[in-house]
């Protein structure tokens, strides 16, 4: 779907009628009007339109598919205007490696959209920069590590959660179901007994809401109607319901990760540390900065109950240091919260997704599933399936690996953006320029894999049969800002993957052939499956 469909269909006439003025109005009156004039040096692209700049030309819904064509015609380096601002996108295995990893600190700073600003929320591991960004993604690695990530603890952890939704799978009685929430609650709770120390319930009230607002609003993060607010911001806020909801959303989540987050601190206890919310906590206390007179009167101002402040963190002058003697500290309440809760968005949503992608392919593709079962058969028969068995199952390791592949389920990355000026492959890009590292160009490179555009689960495995490493396999991206929680998502998605299989047959629904299914990807931020429902049989 084109924007110019996209405004079509999502506004009313009167709304269309007035967003056409406006858009003659800055047209035609100077002071509004924008230079596309391109340094010689600067990478190629289509010509851009005043204002507009490229958004006709752009797929609304997989913006993805438009750069990938656009590659093939302008290189592996061009340029895209999204409205206004001018946007350097970066092609194929050889390109966006080779920025990430060899202009890793070139290209090392996040460019938050501008609803992620709007709701605070450009702090923590995801969307922050600077110093910031560096202690946030230093604690949370550490952390990670610390309660369990790549550890046997974590492994058990997974085990019980699979025990989990293997008995609400079993609920059905082979018949059809939509696996989403269950699947979104079940990767959740993974997450959440690292981050808060216990898992939830998957019917209690406040996990299902929050569970189910991070999914909501991952999606609406991607839609056209928030990207037109992105872009547009006066525009959008006038006639773009999305950006409200996403707004209600993002306020929504933090009250809850608050309420959460408030009882842990109000049980905090220096021995028993078990969470890594209370590891920042701790961390907090240690570097509690000598806050100025001036500044403790404040606090007396009289606060009506139940009032949520958004106070900015605020630098004090350099005598004022932490207890520790530390500079310039990072860890506050602001940076706390967003931190938590990019850490349960990404370790539920992508990890979920990509395993409701697996299982969808194994229902369109039977003969594949026949040898992952075998295989699982053949090597693990009846016992708990661990991690150390990866090694032992070539076949299943890369059905995994490809569902990864050909799902490629964030495909932009997140918008990367310069941290100066640089020249990169005899290209000029400024400072401050935001970066798309196209991951689908990556995944799909026709230059690296065989069959780019099928499920292909060869693309792992040598002549004899043995799992093959590919260094186009880039679903996390890669450099500084690859995901930081890699090593937990391969162990869930193994686990997970192989144990359902294990248990389950999984069929298309009555009167549903594997040929019927459809493959279609869903458009967000995080590329779904369409809604449906599968049938999953016990074998145990």
């Amino acid at each position: 779907m084109g924007v110019l469909d996209f405004l079509l269909q999502s506004f009313s006439p009167v709304s269309l009628l007035m967003f056409s003025v406006f858009l003659l109005l800055i047209y035609l009156y100077p002071p509004f009007m924008f230079s596309f004039q391109q340094h010689k040096a600067e990478p190629p692209g289509p010509r851009p339109l005043p204002l507009l700049g490229n958004l006709l030309q752009l797929d609304a819904k997989r913006p993805d598919k438009t750069f990938l064509q656009l590659s093939k015609k302008y290189g592996s380096v061009f340029t895209v205007h999204v409205g206004s601002k001018k946007v350097v996108v970066l092609a194929g295995y050889k390109t966006v490696k080779e920025a990430l990893v060899n202009y890793k600190d070139e290209f090392g700073e996040r460019d938050p959209p501008r609803v992620i600003k709007d709701a605070n929320l450009h702090h923590g591991v995801a969307f922050g920069n600077g110093d910031s960004w560096k202690e946030m993604r230093r604690f949370a690695l550490m952390n990670l590590k610390d309660f369990g990530m790549g550890k046997r603890s974590c492994e058990d952890k997974i085990i019980e959660e699979i025990h989990h939704i293997i008995e609400e799978f079993k609920k059905f009685k082979g018949e059809a179901f939509d696996m989403s929430k269950v699947m979104n609650y079940a990767l959740c709770n993974i997450i959440c007994s690292m981050i808060y120390g216990s898992r939830f319930q998957y019917d209690a009230a406040d996990f299902v809401y929050i569970v189910n607002q991070t999914t909501r609003g991952n999606i609406l993060l991607g839609s056209p109607g928030v990207q037109l607010y992105n872009i547009f911001p006066w525009i959008g806020k006038l006639f773009c319901s999305a950006q409200k909801e996403i707004s209600s959303i993002y306020a929504a989540n933090k009250r809850h990760h608050r309420k959460l987050l408030n009882r842990l601190k109000e049980n905090l206890n220096p021995q028993m540390c078990s969470s890594i919310a209370e590891a920042f906590m701790l961390e907090q206390q240690q570097r509690e900065v000598a806050v100025p007179t001036c500044l403790k009167i404040a606090t007396i101002i009289p606060i009506p109950l139940g009032t949520i402040l958004e106070v900015p963190f605020v630098h004090l002058p350099g005598e004022f240091f932490s207890k520790s003697g530390i500079p310039n500290n990072h860890f506050h309440s602001t940076n706390l919260l967003v931190t938590i809760m990019n850490l349960f968005s990404a370790g539920m949503e992508t990890t979920a997704i990509t395993l409701r992608w697996g299982i969808l392919f194994m229902v369109k593709y039977p003969k594949i599933q026949d040898q992952v079962q075998e295989e699982l058969n053949r090597v693990i028969g009846g016992r708990q399936v661990q991690v150390e068995d990866r090694q032992k199952l070539p076949f299943t390791n890369a059905v995994i690996h490809e569902t990864q592949r050909l799902a490629n389920i964030v495909p932009l990355s997140l918008f990367h953006r310069t941290s100066q000026d640089v020249t990169f492959q005899g290209h000029f890009i400024k400072k401050g320029t935001t970066v798309i590292p196209l991951l689908a160009s990556v995944l799909y490179d026709e230059s690296e894999w065989e069959k780019p555009n099928s499920f292909h689960p060869a693309h792992f495995l040598d002549k004899d049969g043995r799992f093959l490493k590919r260094d186009a396999f880039m679903p996390f991206s890669a450099g500084l800002r690859m995901c930081p929680g890699e090593n937990l998502a391969r162990m869930e998605l193994f686990l997970f993957f192989a144990t359902l299989l294990q248990r389950f047959r999984f069929s298309p629904p009555p009167g549903v052939s594997e040929e019927e299914l459809d493959l279609t990807p869903q458009g967000g931020f995080a590329v779904h499956p369409l809604p449906h429902k599968l049938c999953a049989v016990s074998l145990m």
